[in-house]
């Protein structure tokens, strides 16, 4: 049943996306009388099946298991639940064609090379609520990520006087950088929740096999805040702001993944 749920989530995923794709690039109306609201709606549909196939995944008898690509599909499936929702309200379901594929890739590589089980017992309420916040900030500012650099395109076109192609298809720049800062001034609350409850809950949280990531959050955490503050004070935007968000999200892939490849891969522990 995972099996069959996670193959009908990738071909949704990677249809929903396609669709979202011609409909940028041509400017026309989606083909076979699909409406935007019944696409992302689609595309939701997409994420329930995945998170059927990921909670069989994560959650097994023998543990909680917290493999590298369970990790990176957990974390997609929820940017695609939270860029999916948001899109009913706002203009930003053209993220989906970058995210949507992604999520796809990491779909299909949990379900055709599973990899050795990374399980999690013994953990009290606190660590799992720490591991969930952890997820939710680096999901909320990965949607950003993707919105930076959406938003890098259309800066470029329109400081060069070439408004035309898909560029039509966006919300104003405005309205762009708007959302920008909303999804990152969340996923920052989230990150600062996240951090302020491991020094809480995890038993040593600058341990050898933990400091690396923790150092590299605080970095990242320091970079957002300077972003926010930035914004708040002097008006940042534009390039200022795509370089610090890409910064800071690139230093949080690297405090966490890179340390769990490591650890996973090269130590041999969680």
């Amino acid at each position: 049943m995972s099996i069959l749920s996670g193959i009908f989530a990738i071909l949704i995923y990677l249809m929903v996306a396609y669709l979202f794709g011609l409909k940028l690039r041509t400017r026309r109306p989606f083909p076979w009388g699909v409406t935007r609201r019944t696409l992302i709606l689609g595309g939701l549909l997409g994420v329930a099946l995945h998170g059927v196939a990921l909670f069989s995944a994560i959650f097994t008898p023998a543990g909680t298991d917290l493999e590298l690509v369970n990790v990176a599909s957990l974390a997609l499936w929820l940017a695609s639940l939270l860029l999916l929702l948001s899109a009913l309200k706002t203009p930003i379901e053209n993220l989906a064609i970058a995210l949507l594929p992604m999520a796809a890739l990491t779909l299909a590589i949990q379900l055709i090379m599973p990899a050795k089980p990374v399980l999690l017992t013994n953990a009290s309420a606190g660590l799992e609520i720490h591991i969930f916040l952890s997820i939710l900030a680096f999901s909320l500012l990965s949607i950003a990520s993707l919105q930076a650099i959406l938003l890098a395109i259309q800066d470029n076109h329109l400081r060069n006087r070439r408004p035309g192609g898909f560029i039509r298809a966006l919300p104003p720049l405005e309205t762009m950088e708007r959302l920008l800062f909303q999804i990152i001034g969340l996923g920052f609350v989230f990150l600062s929740l996240a951090l302020f409850n491991g020094i809480l809950f995890v038993d040593d949280i600058f341990a050898q096999h933990l400091v690396h990531k923790t150092v590299l959050s605080i970095i990242a955490w320091l970079v957002f805040a300077i972003l926010l503050w930035g914004r708040w004070r002097f008006g940042w935007r534009g390039r200022t702001a795509i370089r610090w968000t890409m910064a800071g999200l690139t230093i949080l892939l690297v405090g966490y993944f890179g340390s769990k490849l490591i650890l996973e891969f090269v130590l041999q522990r969680i």
